[in-house]
C-alpha cells in the first residue's frame, strides 16, 4: 500500500523560454503531489517538453513560476551548489544516452558518486551492485567495449549506488532492442523494489509505462493524469 507521504510537490510551475526575444511557454500551470516510494510514468509526444519537466523536478533548472518542493527544500531557493549537493546525496539519474565517462572503468564510473559524497567503502558497494546487474566480470571495461544493454545496466549501477531517495530515468530504453529494453525494465523495478526508491520515468515505451502505478501525460504543456 503506497504510504502518503510526499517527497515532491509542484504547484502552478511554469517555463518560459526566449526564441528571437519572444517568451515560448513550454509548460503550464503543472501542479502534482509525487509520494514516497511511488512509480510514475510521464508520457507525451516528442517535443511537448517531457525532459524539460524532468529537469525540473530534479533541480537541474529551475521555474519561471511557481514552485517545486523536493525533499521539503523550494528549488528555486536553492543556489546551484545546494541544488548540486541535494542531487549528489539523495537523488540518482538514468538517460537515454548513458552518459558514462569513456575514460573511466565501469567500476570507476559506478563509483564515483559515491566517491564525491566521500561515501567510505565506496569500491565493495559498487561491487556488489554490479555484481547483482550482473557485471561481475566487467569491473575493468571501459564502456566502449559494452553493448548498449551493459551500458545502461552501468548506468542503473551508479544511479543507485548512493541509495538515492528518488530516481529519475529519461527515456532509459529508448536506444535499446525490444529484448534488451525488456531486461532493463525488469532490473529497474527489481532494484527499485529492493532499494525502496520513489520512481519517476519519461518514457514513450507504454509497455514500461503500463507497469507504473501511475501515468501523467504531458499535453499541450500541462498535465493530465491517464
Amino acid at each position: 500500500m503506497q504510504t502518503q507521504d510526499p517527497i515532491l510537490v509542484t504547484k502552478h510551475v511554469t517555463k518560459e523560454i526566449l526564441v528571437n526575444d519572444v517568451s515560448n511557454s513550454i509548460l503550464k500551470n503543472i501542479t502534482m503531489t509525487v509520494n514516497k516510494a511511488e512509480i510514475i510514468a510521464i508520457t507525451g509526444r516528442s517535443g511537448v517538453g517531457k525532459t524539460t519537466l524532468l529537469s525540473l523536478l530534479a533541480g537541474l533548472d529551475i521555474p519561471t513560476s511557481g514552485t517545486i518542493k523536493l525533499m521539503g527544500h523550494d528549488i528555486s531557493k536553492l543556489c546551484e551548489d545546494e541544488r548540486a549537493r541535494l542531487r549528489l546525496n539523495n537523488i540518482g539519474f538514468v538517460f537515454q544516452n548513458f552518459h558514462l565517462i569513456p575514460s573511466l572503468t565501469v567500476l570507476e564510473n559506478v563509483m564515483l558518486p559515491l566517491e564525491l559524497s566521500k561515501t567510505r567503502n565506496a569500491q565493495e558497494r559498487s561491487q556488489e551492485i554490479l555484481s547483482y546487474l550482473g557485471l561481475k566480470e566487467k569491473y575493468k571495461c571501459y564502456p566502449n567495449q559494452l553493448s548498449g544493454g551493459e551500458q545502461q545496466r552501468v548506468a542503473l549501477a551508479r544511479a543507485y549506488v548512493i541509495k538515492p531517495s528518488i530516481l529519475f530515468a529519461d527515456e532509459l530504453t529508448g536506444n535499446l532492442d525490444e529484448a534488451t529494453s525488456s531486461i532493463i525494465t525488469k532490473l529497474l523495478f527489481d532494484l527499485n523494489e529492493k532499494e525502496k526508491t520513489t520512481l519517476i520515468l519519461v518514457t514513450h515505451d507504454q509497455t514500461l509505462a503500463n507497469n507504473c502505478q501511475r501515468q501523467l501525460e504531458l499535453r499541450g504543456g500541462e498535465i493530465v493524469e491517464k
